[in-house]
């Protein structure tokens, strides 16, 4: 293992701290430099010299903690922003900074929670928890792992997108979707063993996030309230558009009533270094999917579908419905995907 490979991964913490600072100084600052790095990553994609990423490597202590510190750095950049906000005059000022705090929370923190929530530590899930929480999405730790990965690239699962389903179509029917599917995992699982709602995580996750809501708007006001809902509002829609990415058009064929095991076909790729780098390898979608207990390092850069550019580019394209239909028809075309079944 290279040093430069060892090291990439610390480049994720550029951007919890630059963020930081910048909110010391002005929320329009802070969002210009959240502004920046998503401008930044989306054209080193298009830099051919970047397009992969080092090869995988063993997991170690250094990775795991390259996720774990991302907690208290998360802690501060809220912290920061709710003292802020409440100290704030104007509206626009504070959700300039929730902007801003938010494309942490959410390209990173929920990215982290993820590979955390995947691992066999108790504290790890814990970690994954908090984090969740602290964007006002715990169910997310049931519905990913019980629901999504049992479910990803079939028309059961409402965070796969459907083959000429715009992003804004998918929203409102994957954020009522994930809801509902968590809720009822969760039931199942509790009837399972015959256990009462007292013993849920979820539900006491739940709980304090409106209890954590409460309390900010109590004692801080309005403003800070209003930080807090829209960072985690910036945080979810940032998680949603990706898992639009991740599948779109994807479908796994029935045979008997049931789906066809998940295989390299049924998730979009990118091997980008510098995002991959921030973002802990999530673009090697295929080999997540099919081996849900690697650890990020781990991830192979796997010959399944490719994407146009990575992640932080398909923010862009993905938010144009025409401009991503444009580049994703031929790829979907060429992979012998069926014509679409929705519209945008």
């Amino acid at each position: 293992m290279s040093t430069a490979s060892r090291w990439r991964f610390a480049l994720a913490w550029l951007l919890p701290l630059s963020v930081g600072a910048a909110a010391w100084m002005s929320p329009w600052v802070a969002a210009a430099v959240m502004a920046g790095w998503q401008v930044l990553l989306a054209l080193a994609e298009r830099l051919p010299a970047a397009w992969h990423s080092p090869a995988a490597e063993p997991d170690t202590a250094w990775h795991r903690a390259c996720l774990r510190v991302h907690l208290p750095l998360q802690a501060g950049i809220l912290g920061i922003g709710v003292g802020l906000a409440a100290d704030e005059v104007s509206v626009w000022a504070v959700l300039a900074l929730a902007y801003a705090v938010g494309g942490v929370t959410g390209s990173q923190g929920i990215t982290f929670a993820h590979e955390l929530g995947h691992s066999r530590s108790r504290k790890d899930r814990l970690l994954a928890w908090m984090l969740m929480g602290s964007v006002n999405y715990a169910h997310f730790m049931v519905e990913h792992y019980r629901g999504h990965h049992v479910r990803a690239a079939t028309r059961d699962d409402p965070a796969t997108a459907r083959r000429g389903e715009s992003l804004w179509r998918f929203l409102p029917r994957t954020l009522a979707g994930s809801l509902r599917s968590a809720w009822r995992l969760e039931a199942l699982r509790l009837r399972q063993a015959r256990r009462g709602w007292h013993r849920s995580p979820l539900a006491w996750a739940s709980a304090a996030q409106v209890g954590a809501a409460v309390a900010i708007g109590a004692a801080l006001g309005p403003l800070a309230l209003l930080f807090w809902i829209a960072q985690s509002a910036y945080a979810v829609f940032l998680l949603e558009t990706i898992n639009y990415v991740e599948h779109y058009g994807l479908e796994r064929h029935a045979a008997d009533g049931r789906p066809e095991p998940f295989g390299l076909r049924h998730a979009w790729n990118a091997d980008h270094w510098l995002t991959n780098s921030v973002i802990a390898n999530l673009q090697r979608h295929s080999d997540h999917h099919m081996h849900p207990w690697k650890h990020y390092a781990e991830l192979e850069p796997l010959p399944g579908p490719q994407l146009p550019t990575g992640y932080a580019g398909c923010l862009f394209l993905a938010s144009v419905p025409r401009w991503w239909f444009a580049v994703m028809e031929p790829r979907l075309a060429a992979l012998g995907t069926p014509r679409a079944r929705t519209t945008a």
